[in-house]
């Protein structure tokens, strides 16, 4: 089941498998797509789905240096060069749209205010245009600075259909802004979007809604990953993540998204599975972070109904054919991690495709 079509939103999907968004950090200090990103994802285009790695949708929530942006006519021309290669190949691409939160920093940012629900810093160091650096506190969103927020992500939204992507997937996991709204331990809020699981994933479910009503529900995607606790971004409270997640759940069920993508690494969790009955909807299960899915473990969450698609992160950046591997059972390339994060085509263009 994990080869056979299936359909999202107005796609038709030939597979399954989901390209998961890959921080690559190759766009340079203008955040624009160039030739070797067009490669990159063009090579990638048999995948059922590509989801690009996170795009910032302003200045002030740009996470790293060499992160790709959604903000300016340049990364805009960049991206429907990237869109253009993807569609030509027959391939289907949604934009991930990212605001960073607090896991970034001024140097990074290019001076703008780094914010956040509450003005509480993460403990540790980012990676800076000047090098690493501790992480700043952040300012506090008042409650009047948030619509401007939600019209970031609907601007970036509807920059992203316009540059050709079939749709956008709002990034509300791994610590990130709309993340820090629903971990406890970064939102701190005594208003309506702070202190109750209803009140914090309000936000999120705001945003949800907005970008919905700007470029239409089967068009966006959204991912979470409770339980994660990466970055700060802490829920330890099992019965407190229940609730939450539950009432996040709840309200988006009904907006008929696209799917729902969960990166979790218990699949068969009560928590997982009780979030995918109540999405009803388009599943999507992420296993790993810094774990390699097998082609064993993705076609036993298909085959035996814990979602309906898997995304995978390291097996499609080191393999560009993963399908054809996976499906005829060929040997695969073993990710590099040294190039992950680094510049240039090696480990990123790189990577052979399967010789007969």
């Amino acid at each position: 089941m994990l080869f056979s079509p299936m359909t999202l939103g107005e796609l038709e999907l030939p597979n399954r498998l989901v390209m998961a968004p890959l921080t690559r950090v190759r766009s340079g200090t203008e955040g624009i797509p160039g030739p070797l990103v067009v490669e990159h994802y063009r090579q990638r285009a048999s995948l059922g789905l590509i989801v690009s790695e996170g795009t910032y949708p302003s200045r002030a929530g740009r996470g790293f240096p060499g992160q790709p942006g959604l903000v300016t006519e340049a990364q805009l021309e960049g991206w429907a060069k990237v869109t253009s290669a993807v569609h030509a190949e027959g391939g289907r691409i949604f934009a991930q749209v990212m605001h960073a939160g607090r896991v970034t920093h001024a140097d990074t940012t290019g001076g703008h205010q780094v914010v956040a629900p509450s003005a509480i810093a993460i403990d540790g160091e980012t990676r800076t245009y000047a090098g690493k650096q501790a992480f700043p506190v952040p300012h506090a969103l008042t409650t009047d600075e948030l619509p401007g927020i939600v019209q970031e992500f609907v601007t970036a939204s509807r920059n992203a259909i316009g540059a050709g992507f079939d749709g956008v997937e709002l990034h509300s996991a791994n610590g990130y802004l709309l993340h820090e709204f629903l971990a406890p331990s970064a939102n701190q809020r005594d208003d309506i979007y702070g202190g109750s699981p209803e009140n914090r994933a309000r936000f999120v479910i705001e945003v949800t809604r907005a970008v919905v009503d700007a470029v239409g529900a089967d068009r966006v995607g959204i991912r979470i990953s409770p339980e994660h606790n990466v970055q700060g971004a802490l829920e330890l409270d099992a019965a407190d993540v229940r609730e939450t997640y539950g009432i996040l759940v709840d309200a988006l069920a009904p907006l008929k998204l696209a799917y729902l993508s969960v990166l979790h690494k218990e699949p068969t969790s009560e928590l997982v599975q009780d979030l995918r009955t109540r999405f009803g909807g388009n599943f999507l299960l992420n296993t790993g972070f810094g774990v390699i899915t097998t082609r064993e473990e993705a076609t036993a969450i298909v085959a035996d109904g814990h979602a309906d698609a898997v995304v995978v992160g390291r097996p499609a950046i080191a393999n560009p054919d993963l399908v054809r591997r996976w499906r005829e059972g060929l040997p695969v390339n073993e990710p590099d991690q040294s190039t992950f994060y680094t510049e240039g085509a090696k480990g990123y263009t790189d990577y052979p495709a399967y010789q007969n």
